[in-house]
């Protein structure tokens, strides 16, 4: 299959953790065409602090980034906040309005990587709201990974919207990258043949039985 990703794209679940070359695909495929590519990565530290309208927020802000101006609209919105004592941010109705309006002149790519990390409070009005950019943009593509079990809570709030491929490490996959990991070792003299050969056999083989 030769078309471009940005072609063939819809929503995909992806079981294992290859987002950064599906992300590396697109950014280049994206230079020079007229479209966008942002992504959220969940930080298993600050998980309550990833709700649905920082998430999406992170992923407005690189999408207005990559333009010449700012849209005169969220201009007007942020300057309506500086009003308030404190100030505050877009609310995540505002956020998805502003998403669909820029995804509807231009192909934009919402790439969410380990969503299964993300806190199930927020995840079900994650899905939603990226339901609803969906619906109302012709330009918005969704890429998410997670492991397999939330596959069933994305079907439901993206409503049937969904194209899955599963991806499995082989037990050389995982041989292969334990050993270029291994030569990145800042302390060699640390690790001895006896001890690499260990932390090859136990870790391979607990992978596999996952």
């Amino acid at each position: 299959m030769r078309e471009k990703i940005s072609e063939i794209i819809g929503v995909f679940l992806i079981s294992c953790d290859v987002s950064s070359l599906v992300i590396d695909t697109l950014c280049k495929q994206a230079l020079g065409e007229n479209s966008a590519v942002a992504c959220f990565y969940f930080d298993f530290a600050a998980l309550e602090e990833q709700s649905p309208a920082t998430i999406l927020g992170s992923v407005l802000k690189q999408v207005v980034g990559g333009l010449n101006e700012v849209p005169e609209g969220i201009v007007k919105a942020f300057r309506e906040r500086t009003k308030v004592i404190g100030g505050r941010g877009l609310e995540l109705a505002e956020i998805v309005e502003f998403l669909q309006e820029m995804s509807s002149s231009r192909s934009t790519f919402i790439c969410i990587d380990a969503l299964d990390e993300c806190l199930p409070v927020h995840r079900a009005k994650l899905l939603d709201s990226l339901y609803q950019i969906l619906q109302n943009s012709a330009g918005a593509r969704i890429f998410l990974t997670g492991r397999p079990y939330i596959l069933g809570e994305v079907d439901k709030h993206l409503a049937g919207r969904v194209a899955t491929t599963s991806i499995t490490p082989t037990k050389n996959d995982i041989i292969i990258f334990l050993r270029a990991k291994l030569k990145e070792d800042t302390i060699p003299e640390a690790m001895d043949e006896s001890l690499e050969k260990e932390i090859m056999e136990n870790i391979s083989e607990t992978v596999s039985e996952v």
